[in-house]
Formats: structure tokens, sequence, C-alpha cells
């Protein structure tokens, strides 16, 4: 594949971001009549010519819009209370790209340690992820919310929807409740656990109490685990 750039709007604005653009001239040096590849971020690749190789605007001429078939055909949500070190929570985000991911939706629950995130910072990792695994799905990631209006907001939502917790009582391994080809969302705790109220909300809401395994897991490696046992059982 030619050089992969990102632009959102590429179907009605035939013309790369600033970001993109002073990658694609300044930083690839590519000019004038060089072909370069574009996804839109929303399953479609775009075959095009570069006709106006400016640092701040690259105009091209569009030669094929592709569709491409999906990596995966079911949909993954992530609900995650968002880390106190957000390099971590980067890193999640950026290895969940990779792997395939739809949706990323940061938590404020009653033991998080951060209220707030960057989500621009974010969106851009996840940005450089898509390009770099040659994906062309960009994952939605919203403000951080809530606990009980995101529960509220998902309590009627289709597919599988199931929460990860380390409280003593019967959980199920994912592929024991899991049907492969459903979409499915998965809440992850902060480092101090959902609250008992919380898991308690969850499940009278729908959500069904899983186990990761036998480790006592970090929350950014118990998120990347959820989004990688689905594609496995997918498989």
């Amino acid at each position: 594949m030619e050089h992969l750039f990102y632009a959102p709007d590429i179907a009605s604005n035939p013309e790369l971001p600033e970001d993109e653009s002073q990658h694609c001239a300044r930083v690839l040096r590519l000019g004038n009549g060089d072909a370069i590849t574009v996804t839109d971020g929303k399953g479609f690749l775009y075959k095009a010519i570069l006709t106006d190789a400016h640092p701040k605007h690259c105009r091209i001429d569009i030669e094929e819009k592709l569709k491409q078939k999906p990596s995966w055909d079911f949909d993954i949500h992530i609900a995650i209370s968002p880390t106190k070190n957000m390099d971590r929570m980067e890193w999640f985000v950026e290895k969940a790209t990779e792997i395939g991911i739809n949706r990323i939706t940061c938590l404020r629950c009653r033991y998080s340690e951060r209220s707030e995130i960057k989500l621009q910072r974010l969106y851009r990792i996840a940005v450089s992820a898509m390009k770099q695994s040659q994906k062309t799905t960009l994952p939605e990631i919203d403000e951080i919310i809530d606990f009980p209006k995101f529960i509220v907001q998902n309590q009627t939502r289709a597919g599988y929807k199931m929460i990860g917790h380390c409280s003593e009582m019967k959980k199920n391994l994912i592929k024991e409740i899991y049907k492969p080809g459903e979409n499915a969302v998965i809440l992850i705790g902060p480092e101090g656990d959902f609250s008992p109220k919380e898991i308690s909300a969850a499940i009278s809401a729908g959500f069904s109490p899983v186990s990761l395994g036998e480790s006592r897991l970090r929350t950014e490696t118990a998120a990347l685990i959820a989004c990688h046992t689905l594609h496995v059982l997918n498989q």
C-alpha cells in the first residue's frame, strides 16, 4: 500500500488535514503527481494523486474509492475508568486500535483516580495506530461520563453487556456467555475496582459479571485482554 493518510471528510473535501499535509509534504517530501492512499476511518480507502503538495493543505485528485472488507464484523465497545498515569491509558488506546475496536468510553467511577482526559491526544494516538496497523476503522472515543449515566444510557442496549470486576461473587469467563458474531460492551473499572453500588447497578441493568482470569490485572491490561478475547472468540 502507498503512504496511508487520514482525512475524515475526504469524500466531500478532497484535501488532507493540516497535520496530515505537513507529514506528507514536509516529512515524507511527497510532491505533485505522487500516489497516496487515504482512509476516512469509516471503512473506505481512496486511491489518490497529489495535485498541490502544500504543508498546510495538500489537495488531491481521487481516482478510486474502495470499500474495505471489515477486519471484524461485530461491534466492540470498551468503557474504562481512565488510569491516573495517562501513559497507560494512551497505551490501551493505541493497542486496542491496532487489534480492532469500535468505541472507547471513559468512565468517571466512585474510585476513579482521574476525572478529566485529554480527548484530542487520545484521538491522535488512535489515528496514528489505525494508520500504522493499516486499518480503515477509527474507533469513536467519548468524553468522560459518570458511571450511573452510562449505565442508564446503555440499559436497553442490544448485544452482550458485561462488567469485569474483582469482587468475590460468581463470575463467568467471557467465552462462557458471549456468542461469536454478536456486539459487546465491557465495563472495566479503576485500579480500586468498581464500588459495590456500581456493580449492583450494572447487574440490575443487565450487565453480566465476567472474569478475565485468575491474575489481578491493571486497568489498561484488563481492558486490552477483554478486547483481544472477543477477537479470539470470533476467529
